[in-house]
This record gives structure tokens, C-alpha cells and sequence, in this order.
């Protein structure tokens, strides 16, 4: 099968920082009932992520999104590519970011079983190649909790 033309993707990536990204936002997903993160700013060295959260969470809470990104990544899940219509997506992920001038169709990125969403950045092809992922900081002010994070590979 021929690969669809997508639309451009703006910036070269690091791909086990942006893996990463997609497990964390997984994480917070799951453990806060929270959106994807609203913000992102992913580079190699660290990066940071924003979330809408009703309050601030404890210090365990923290520490727990540490591990749970931990044994997702240490399971060395596979990541998989699916090309798939807008409206086939729409059905097993959030499209609520996607911008307007999106392709019809969509790349789909699934981190084994525990995360699917629509991405045109590049990616490792399983966790094994990520490293230990460590929270450096978190802070939360009004609604928005940022987590700067890097990897110890």
C-alpha cells in the first residue's frame, strides 16, 4: 500500500522524547481524568508538558505519574503507524486539536495498547529505546499543572 501525502510536520523531533510525550499524556490522562496536554514543548535534553487540572496533585501523585510512565515504557511496547479516514479515527482517538487544514486522512500512532493518537511527528519503534523517564519539576497555578521531564538513557 502506498503511503498517504500528509500534511507537513514543522520541526524535527527527538523520538524518545516525543514517545514519551504520548505515554505521559496517557498517564494523565488515565490517572486525572485530564485532556492531552494543552501545551507541549519537547526537546532532547528536557521538555515540559501543561495540563488542565481541577487542583494540584500531591507529591505522591507526581511521583506515581514517574512510575506509571516507568512500567508502560520498561513493557517495551511496540509503536505502531495506522493510516486511517477522519472519520475512522474520530472513533478511537480525541481529534480535538487537529488543525483545520488536517489531511482527510490520518496517521494514526498507537504505543502498543496503552496509547493511540492522531501525530505527524517521528517516533521510536518500541519503548525499549527511551531510557528511564524522571520528572525534574512540576508547579500548578491556577487550573494548569506544567511537568518538565527528561530521560536518563
Amino acid at each position: 500500500m502506498e503511503e498517504p501525502t500528509l500534511n507537513e510536520h514543522n520541526k524535527q523531533e527527538y523520538p524518545p522524547m516525543h514517545t514519551t510525550e504520548h505515554i505521559l499524556n496517557q498517564t494523565m490522562v488515565r490517572m486525572f481524568g485530564c485532556p492531552r496536554s494543552k501545551n507541549a514543548h519537547i526537546e532532547r535534553k528536557k521538555s515540559k508538558c501543561d495540563y488542565l487540572l481541577a487542583s494540584c496533585p500531591t507529591a505522591e501523585q507526581i511521583q506515581a505519574v514517574e512510575d506509571k510512565v516507568n512500567e508502560a515504557i520498561a513493557q517495551h511496547l511496540p509503536v505502531t503507524i495506522n493510516f486511517m479516514p477522519r472519520e475512522e479515527a474520530a472513533i478511537i482517538v480525541d481529534l480535538s486539536k487537529l488543525p483545520e487544514d488536517a489531511s482527510p486522512t490520518l496517521r494514526i500512532i498507537k504505543v502498543g495498547n496503552y496509547d493511540a493518537c492522531a501525530c505527524i511527528g517521528t517516533h521510536v519503534k518500541n519503548t525499549s529505546e527511551i531510557g528511564k523517564f524522571k520528572i525534574i519539576s512540576s508547579d500548578y497555578s491556577e487550573g494548569n499543572l506544567r511537568i518538565r521531564f527528561k530521560l536518563i538513557l
